[in-house]
């Protein structure tokens, strides 16, 4: 694919060539100019019988004078042309470059909302697994204990959850997936919890709650995106809410792939950043490991414009795009952004 800013550096070569070939009919005309001046001396002192050639030297004079106008006046007319032709090339390849990057961080972020929206689906459905609403009504041991196993098999085939928990009314985890990998979740308190209170007072089973990204101590301080629901009586979307389940996407390990999946060339890659951000404008996932979750992202969005991009001190270009959701999942307001350092021949 030829880059936009093979236009820039063509535009540059002409100015050069141009400016090399003017100089030279300039160098020329001079030397002719000069031995019209000489032959004219030299007719001077030969007196009548050199008086033909020296209107012979006059006229050469004179066209090499003309010739020097016209190259004086192509060269001043050449210079802007190609001045503006390279002011609009590297217009153009703003343009061109801050499109695809847009385009991009769209994709990036679409892919990251199709990802959620499954969660949320995912989410609903397990609350009404049989199992666990026999586990919230009984409260068992053995009961809560055969929940878990079923989240186990659960998360044999979803491996894109760190783990699934059960909570009761009051906060307590009675049952979760991975007892072996998390064993100081069972029997956690987390009633103060965002995702347990927004499930907790849902009004109906057809409700989920997806918080924001986060580190959750209980797992060893992984980063996670936990979606929640509210286990209800028989499993109706109407019935008593008798808990909580909580399902923990491995965000780390997903977004990571989403960023890394971004389709730069092996060019652009090493002067790219690919970033994930909230609604607050806050880092949640970056291809930079160096990049710390929560730290702000500054990015300069217009009123009811969906994407965008713009220059950062004429060296690199930021490029967003706001989530558009995808189904039932709204999207929560974050954006996908790419920002990218200019080639040397574009700045």
């Amino acid at each position: 694919m030829i880059e936009p800013e093979r236009i820039v550096e063509l535009s540059r070569d002409v100015e050069v060539l141009a400016a090399r070939g003017i100089a030279d009919i300039q160098k020329i005309t001079r030397e002719t100019k000069l031995l019209a001046i000489n032959a004219l001396i030299e007719a001077a002192h030969a007196g009548a019988s050199g008086r033909g050639f020296s209107i012979v030297a006059e006229e050469v004079k004179s066209i090499s004078e003309r010739v020097m106008g016209i190259a004086d006046g192509l060269s001043a007319n050449l210079r802007s042309a190609v001045s503006e032709l390279s002011q609009v090339g590297q217009s153009m390849c703003f343009d061109v470059r801050g499109q695809r990057l847009a385009d991009l961080a769209l994709h990036m972020i679409e892919i990251i909302d199709r990802n959620l929206y499954e969660r949320s689906c995912d989410v609903r459905w397990w609350a009404t697994d049989a199992s666990l609403v026999r586990a919230l009504e009984s409260l068992d041991p053995a009961t809560c204990a055969e929940a878990g196993r079923r989240l186990g098999v659960i998360l044999d085939s979803y491996t894109v959850y760190l783990d699934i928990w059960i909570a009761d009314r009051q906060g307590k985890v009675i049952a979760c997936g991975r007892p072996g990998a998390h064993p100081q979740v069972l029997g956690a308190r987390v009633a103060d919890a965002p995702w347990f209170r927004e499930a907790l007072r849902h009004p109906s089973g057809d409700r989920y709650h997806c918080s924001s990204v986060m580190r959750e101590p209980l797992l060893g301080n992984a980063v996670t995106c936990p979606f929640s629901a509210a286990v209800r009586a028989k499993g109706k979307s109407n019935g008593e809410v008798l808990g909580v389940i909580g399902v923990f996407f491995d965000w780390q390990t997903q977004a990571n792939a989403v960023i890394q999946g971004v389709r730069l060339s092996d060019e652009e890659r090493p002067r790219s950043r690919c970033v994930l951000i909230d609604a607050d404008h806050r880092l949640i996932a970056s291809s930079d490991p160096r990049a710390v979750l929560g730290d702000p992202v500054r990015i300069e969005t217009a009123r009811e414009q969906a994407s965008g991009y713009r220059t950062v001190n004429q060296r690199s270009i930021q490029a967003w795009a706001l989530t558009p959701g995808f189904e039932t999942y709204p999207g929560m307001g974050w954006y996908g952004v790419i920002e990218q350092s200019l080639p040397e021949e574009t700045r």
